[in-house]
Order: C-alpha cells, then sequence, then structure tokens
C-alpha cells in the first residue's frame, strides 16, 4: 500500500517544467530540490569549462542556483528553462574569470599546419576526451572558444561579456582552434587511422 507521503513524493518527481517552476517561485523546497536534481549535472559541466579548479566551480554552481531561484520569476519560457540557465551560469562564470584577471594573450608556439586526419582523430576521441583538451586551453582561449562555439554568443556579445574588443574575441577563438587542433595531435598522434 502506498502512503501518502510517497504519492506526493512520486507527483513532486512528474511535475512538469511549468509546475516546477510555480513550485520554486513559491519557495517549495521539493521543487527546489527537483530543479536541482534535473539540472546540477549539466550546469557542473558547464562550470568545469568555464574554471579548471574543482572548487571554483563548486562555488559558481552554488552561485548560480542561489540566482536561479531568486530569478527564476523573470523566466517568460520564450525559450528553454535549461537555456536560461546556462546563460545565468556563464554571466556568473565569466564574472568569476574576470575577478581573476584572465589574459587574452597570444600563444606563439601554436603551429600553422593541420594534420588532414584530424576529423578521423577526432571521431575516435570521447566527449570526456574532448573536453579535457579543452579545459587545457590557457582561460582566454577556452573561455572564448566556450562561449562561442559552445553556448553561441557572437563575437560582439563576447566582448560586451569579458570587456574586450569583439577582434580580440575572434583572435582568441581562431588561435583556441588552431592550439585545440594541435593538442587533439600532439595527444592522440599514436591513434591508427
Amino acid at each position: 500500500m502506498i502512503n501518502n507521503k510517497d504519492n506526493k513524493h512520486q507527483h513532486i518527481t512528474r511535475l512538469t517544467e511549468e509546475e516546477l517552476i510555480k513550485g520554486c517561485i513559491n519557495n517549495n523546497t521539493h521543487c527546489q530540490k527537483l530543479l536541482f536534481d534535473r539540472y546540477s549535472g549539466k550546469m557542473m559541466s558547464l562550470c568545469l569549462r568555464y574554471s579548471n579548479d574543482e572548487q571554483e566551480a563548486q562555488d559558481i554552481l552554488q552561485e548560480g542556483f542561489i540566482k536561479i531561484f531568486a530569478y527564476l520569476h523573470q523566466f517568460r519560457s520564450e525559450g528553454s528553462l535549461e537555456g536560461w540557465m546556462r546563460r545565468v551560469f556563464v554571466s556568473i562564470a565569466t564574472r568569476h574569470l574576470s575577478k581573476r584577471k584572465i589574459k587574452f594573450t597570444d600563444i606563439e608556439s601554436v603551429p600553422e599546419n593541420i594534420n588532414s586526419n584530424l576529423p578521423i582523430v577526432v571521431s575516435k576521441l570521447s566527449e570526456d576526451e574532448i573536453h579535457k583538451l579543452i579545459r587545457s586551453l590557457p582561460d582566454g582561449y577556452r573561455t572564448v572558444f566556450n562561449m562561442n562555439v559552445i553556448e553561441g554568443y557572437s563575437h560582439d556579445e563576447i566582448g560586451k561579456m569579458l570587456g574586450i574588443q569583439a577582434t580580440t574575441s575572434r583572435t582568441q577563438l581562431l588561435k583556441a582552434r588552431k592550439m585545440l587542433q594541435q593538442l587533439i595531435i600532439k595527444q592522440y598522434n599514436s591513434i591508427e587511422i
């Protein structure tokens, strides 16, 4: 026999996104926990893409969810909740990076030659391996790469968010891609193609 408490728990876990949002806005702790449980893994992955430091990523995650719960009433369902949350987390992550005064400098040792087997090599890598290589990029390169390639921000948007010129963003992305290609080739040079 299912008791009333179990029945209530089953109902809460099956809430629609709209019901979940309303519950969080009304400070329902069960809804807040459910929202956290649904999205914390994805948001932590996002945090780790912007910070190589696990503790800083945890801080960004915590600050992000505090902000989500404080401003969820402003979400207008004009896109996905996850997309809105990602924008909040990217904003917080870039603010953390700006506190560390990330440098948008050039690395001179990025070779120009690109291996024509790169697509085949990349196809042999797992998602985790690719993310690890992205995380190994210098802060400036990694930040612009994440914001443009993964999050879809334009160079003008990136420039405004990071306090840099759009041309700096474009240059950082170009150099990030070249460096990432070289990291892939260097680390997986022994993969049989």
